[in-house]
């Protein structure tokens, strides 16, 4: 098999959906043409095959290829048409629309995101065989590839793979990317094809203010790269990226003060399922490293500051990410041991103002797990349950969780501190992880990326399998059901720093950091892995 390119831009389209192989060449349908486009992978040049009758195929949302036989989803219709004429004649009709078609040997998948449910029907009697749960909430891509059902979901940003028959979900993986919208294999290799909008900067020479933000279509095809681990607990990686990244404290005080004995703590990146420390340096001064409750400290010892000093320290991290997504089922975790004494003293308490004493948040503790006994479900109801009672907003300071919940907004922060709060009253074990985010533009290689904002989630604890990542507010999508995308996962462009420690420090006090210094944060997405 030919070895082709990583990622396709197709010059001419504008929104693809369905994905097919033939031999080297991609088939993709563009959507706002209805051009079906076999596109070379090495000139991304395309040509058009329905020439005549491209306005039939105009929003299709899937297409599939047996022998010589083309197959579309369009609206709530499966069409089929031999690919010398493209004379569409119609399958079968639905009552809710489709977006995702499949078809084997002897049967066709189409999926519909109106009732989150693939069907099947028999390929030469068109009657229903079987309905198999969606795996996701979203629109979804399909295709059969030695047996299995692989999916792709546009809302989760994940691909499954099925069993044709019971709709067991064999392996997820997340996309590096959002907006997957087709999955089709070349060789062994799955490559997804993502449609979506993107901002950038229109250039008008007419305009009295020629730049403006304006939005265009984007799409393009890229390769998965899909890493099972069959260990404890059971995991996918999926594409990662080396990523260089820097935090830098810069000395800026509104009141200069001489600051006596000075040491200045941050938390370093560390090595974790998803994330490999490739080399860390010290920035502007040298610093010691101190292991804390097993995550790496970066301490410089400044010692004397004076009034007007002016200083820039920190430390550069290079690192392998990838995005992660654990299996782990809730039959797994019914006969839980029980959670050590060690980690009770730890991880069950009030250690950073969460209100747990308060009779408000006991309340929406209880309410929120009801009757359920299992840790998994339990940690799913409380993420429902906060999603159901917070909208995300940025907030600039971090209210305690009764006033979070009474309020109805909340930053990031305040999500964890409502999550952390409920979890630990349920006897699940949780700590807040971060710190930030690298930009997720991962074709944008090589530039300097500048992050303006820090980011925190949590992790909770299983005994017997241990600690898995939820994110904190971004699968609030504001409506149920949620995504449940980075529930158990993380997408690649997360960088896991200082796991239940505190990420900056300074000695003395009452000084705040806030107070003598502004920081600086910046990546650098080097290549592909």
């Amino acid at each position: 098999m030919v070895s082709l390119p990583s990622v396709i831009h197709p010059v001419g389209a504008y929104t693809l959906y369905g994905l097919v192989w033939q031999s080297d060449y991609a088939i993709a349908l563009d959507a706002y043409q209805g051009h079906l486009l076999k596109i070379d992978p090495r000139t991304e040049g395309s040509t058009i095959l329905n020439v005549y009758n491209s306005k039939l195929f105009a929003d299709g949302t899937g297409i599939a290829i047996t022998g010589e036989i083309l197959w579309l989803a369009q609206g709530n219709t499966i069409y089929y048409c031999n690919m010398d004429d493209f004379d569409l004649q119609p399958f079968i009709q639905l009552p809710e629309e489709i977006h995702g078609i499949a078809v084997s040997d002897g049967a066709v998948y189409v999926s519909s995101h109106a009732v989150n449910k693939i069907f099947v029907f028999g390929r030469a009697t068109r009657g229903l065989i079987r309905v198999i749960d969606a795996p996701g909430i979203g629109e979804e891509g399909l295709t059969i590839h030695n047996g299995d059902l692989w999916v792709c979901d546009r809302q989760e940003e994940t691909v499954y793979c099925m069993d044709t028959k019971t709709g067991e979900i064999k392996q997820r993986a997340l996309t590096p990317f959002a907006n997957p919208l087709g999955i089709a294999f070349h060789g062994d290799q799955p490559y997804v094809v993502y449609t979506g909008d993107e901002h950038y900067i229109r250039d008008n020479p007419n305009d009295p203010i020629p730049l403006s933000v304006a939005i265009r279509d984007r799409t393009f095809i890229h390769r998965l790269e899909i890493i099972p681990h069959h260990g404890k607990p059971r995991y996918t990686l999926s594409n990662g990226y080396l990523v260089e990244m820097i935090y830098l404290e810069e000395t800026a005080c509104e009141d200069p003060q001489d600051v006596h004995n000075l040491t200045w703590r941050i938390a370093l990146p560390d090595d974790t399922d998803r994330q490999k420390v490739i080399s860390t340096e010290a920035i502007g001064m040298p610093f010691e490293e101190n292991i804390v409750n097993g995550q790496r400290i970066a301490v410089f010892k400044i010692g004397e500051l004076r009034a007007e000093e002016a200083r820039m320290f920190g430390w550069k991290a290079t690192l392998e990410l990838r995005g992660i997504k654990y299996e782990i089922n809730y039959d797994e975790v019914d006969n839980a041991p029980p959670l050590s004494p060690e980690l009770q003293a730890e991880y069950l308490i009030d250690d950073d103002g969460l209100g747990m004493d308060i009779q408000a948040i006991k309340d929406a503790a209880r309410e929120a797990v009801g009757n359920e006994h299992n840790i998994l479900k339990k940690m799913l109801l409380i993420r429902e349950y906060v999603y159901d009672k917070l909208e995300y907003r940025m907030i600039p300071y971090i209210s305690t969780p009764d006033e979070v919940i009474a309020r109805g907004t909340a930053s990031c922060g305040e999500y964890v501190g409502l999550l952390l709060a409920l979890a630990r009253l349920n006897g699940i074990a949780c700590r807040t992880v971060g710190r930030y985010k690298c930009p997720p533009v991962a074709d944008q290689q090589n530039i300097p990326l500048v992050q303006y904002y820090n980011h925190v989630w949590v992790e909770f604890y299983i005994p017997g399998i241990g600690w898995l990542p939820m994110e904190s507010n971004p699968d609030d999508t504001g409506d149920r059901p949620y995504p449940t995308r980075w529930f158990m996962g993380l997408p690649w462009y997360h960088v896991e720093i200082g796991k239940g420690v505190t990420f900056e420090t300074i000695r003395p006090q009452p000084f705040s950091i806030g107070e003598l210094a502004l920081n600086h944060v910046r990546f650098k997405i080097l290549r592909e892995l």
